[in-house]
């Protein structure tokens, strides 16, 4: 009885081994290419040509452009309508960003014990994020409105004075703020739920097995390995209330911004400088200047709340 043995297969000439190697390389540098392209010519390039703008006096009205180097710049600090937009903006991140982490990291909690229904829950609460801000806004000037709002209602039967809300320049921002934060709690909520399911439940059957109580694994196991989540809801949402503009824009058609400027957003009032009075050199001085804003509050984020934990 002859054993025959099966010959083993050929290997590709080292020749043609590298030159696949070399069109897998040209492939992947391809598709890499076309997005860093696309990015350079819609986000690096009109970037370039706002800071460029910004040192003209550039009113689309006039026919000559005139040099005015820093002068756009130099007038910002004496604009009382930017540095009110400023403060607003900034009142809208303080108040918004750790609202919408609290109330998603606190409702992502209670649904990570929730058995029955959990995926009805999860919807409900995602369905606001999904929903057009547009409809969102309009719906919130029927909830608030100082003559037939249901709120107002409902305060009436507490024995409270009906109040203005966004009619009042006190009362405008914070019950703006409310809007957006309602509206991004389900993006939260989702972004919480992932970092949690990603958490080890050997953490906590070692902590419960210690000894330790609710508070303690809360404070020892979830938020340090929460940090990167905690991280990117930070940042992403610091920037979120940096730019907000859409939300603004339509809880008030006839006075955007208002009343007196109480709802101001650096982004709005650039809006208003470039497609309302045409004035797109000193637009452009604003969004530099509101860019330069961003990209320092995110490298300062990124540098103190990073922290890295041995799991």
């Amino acid at each position: 009885m002859s054993i025959t043995s099966k010959a083993a297969p050929a290997r590709p000439p080292r020749r043609a081994a590298g030159s696949m190697k070399r069109r897998q390389t040209r492939t992947a540098y391809l598709f890499l290419g076309l997005p860093l392209l696309f990015f350079l010519i819609v986000r690096f390039l009109p970037t370039l040509m706002a800071l460029r703008m910004s040192l003209f006096d550039w009113n689309i009205l006039k026919e000559a452009q005139p040099f005015v180097g820093l002068e756009n710049y130099a007038r910002l600090a004496q604009d009382d309508r930017f540095l009110g937009a400023l403060k607003n903006t900034a009142l809208y991140t303080v108040i918004g960003v750790p609202a919408q982490i609290a109330l998603g990291l606190a409702v992502a909690l209670m649904l990570g014990r929730v058995t029955a229904l959990r995926g009805l829950y999860r919807a409900l609460y995602f369905a606001p994020y999904v929903t057009p801000i547009v409809a969102a806004a309009w719906v919130w000037q029927w909830l608030f409105s100082p003559q037939f709002g249901p709120v107002n209602t409902f305060l009436t039967w507490l024995n409270i004075p009906p109040q203005a809300f966004l009619t009042s320049p006190s009362q405008a921002l914070a019950t703006t703020a409310a809007l957006i934060v309602w509206q991004n709690l389900g993006f939260q909520i989702v972004l919480f739920l992932a970092g949690l399911a990603a958490i080890p439940r050997t953490f906590y059957e070692a902590a419960e097995i210690d000894g330790a109580t609710g508070v303690q694994a809360f404070r020892s196991i979830t938020l340090p390995l929460l940090n990167p989540t905690l991280v990117f809801s930070v940042v992403t949402g610091t920037i979120s209330y940096l730019q907000l503009f859409t939300q603004v824009v339509n809880l008030n058609f006839t006075d955007q911004g208002g009343p007196l400027g109480s709802t101001m957003t650096v982004a709005l009032y650039i809006y208003q400088l470039a497609f309302g009075r045409f004035q797109m050199g000193y637009a452009s001085a604003v969004t530099v200047v509101l860019f330069v804003i961003i990209l320092l509050i995110t490298v300062i984020q990124l540098k103190f709340l990073t922290r890295r934990y041995d799991v």
